[in-house]
């Protein structure tokens, strides 16, 4: 039995008494769909590694600035990669405000990330939301929820938000990305935001955080900008192309502070001619 009572969003399968790495994830963005053992452990991680929580919401900020920005371009279909729980602010709000029949289809490997995605999204018949590993872009591309909703005669964004960060090299993060690349329609869009620094900008002290969170969360590989850029080969990049989370479209001056032009991470939107 659950030690803590389970609230109509929760899953029935759902185990609420083991922390979930997506539902700590949920957490650090300020949503509702986590419990106290995932609070215990996502305050755990940040005692130890403070930047954290900032960088997330870099991330998460970036994602719904990149979604406007596609959505003005006339992009009403959308395919999120390593989409985790999509609650605060997520893809589908922010794009069926515009447009109550723009489609989205969320990806994700992690169960848990799944089981709550469906019973969030239950009765929006413009979402679908698939578990799979996003490295296998045939199997994502040819599966039914995929295939059933989204037109490839139409442009289509793939959106790949602090997910390649967590693609090793031997696992040829440019060949997964090729392979989406490959299957989509002239006039579609790619949008990453990844973990990185420049050349000769590479500070010891980000070793004890990356090791901290390496252990505490997931594998981490960072890239230096230019290896970010090389994700993007096929597409045309937007402008400012490869840019500091921070710099990339800022709603106001006021989100850029100090820091920005040294933030650890990019992010960039490339169209496919």
């Amino acid at each position: 039995m659950d030690s803590v009572e389970r609230p109509n969003w929760a899953p029935v399968d759902i185990d609420l008494g083991r922390p979930s790495i997506a539902r700590v994830y949920d957490y650090w963005l300020g949503g509702a769909h986590n419990f106290a053992i995932d609070r215990a452990v996502g305050d755990k991680v940040l005692a130890d590694v403070p930047i954290l929580r900032n960088v997330i919401l870099n991330h998460r900020a970036f994602l719904r600035r990149a979604v406007r920005y596609l959505l003005a371009q006339g992009i009403r279909q959308f395919l999120d990669l390593g989409s985790g729980i999509p609650t605060v602010g997520n893809v589908h709000e922010i794009a069926q405000a515009v447009d109550p029949d723009a489609k989205i289809v969320y990806v994700d490997i992690d169960p848990v990330a799944v089981a709550h995605s469906r019973a969030i999204l239950t009765g929006n018949e413009s979402v679908n939301v698939l578990q799979t590993d996003v490295r296998d872009a045939r199997g994502v591309l040819k599966s039914p929820e995929v295939q059933d909703l989204l037109d490839f005669d139409q442009p289509i964004a793939v959106l790949m938000i602090a997910l390649l960060h967590f693609v090793p090299d031997t696992d040829d993060p440019h060949g997964i990305v090729a392979a989406y690349r490959d299957a989509l329609p002239h006039g579609s869009y790619l949008a990453v935001s990844h973990a990185g620094y420049e050349d000769g900008e590479w500070n010891p002290a980000w070793d004890d955080a990356r090791g901290t969170y390496n252990r505490g969360v997931s594998e981490m590989t960072y890239r230096r900008k230019h290896e970010v850029e090389a994700l993007f080969d096929g597409f045309a990049l937007v402008d400012p192309g490869v840019a500091r989370l921070p710099l990339w479209h800022p709603e106001s001056p006021d989100d850029v502070d100090e820091g920005a032009a040294r933030f650890l991470g990019f992010g960039a939107v490339g169209r496919k001619s």
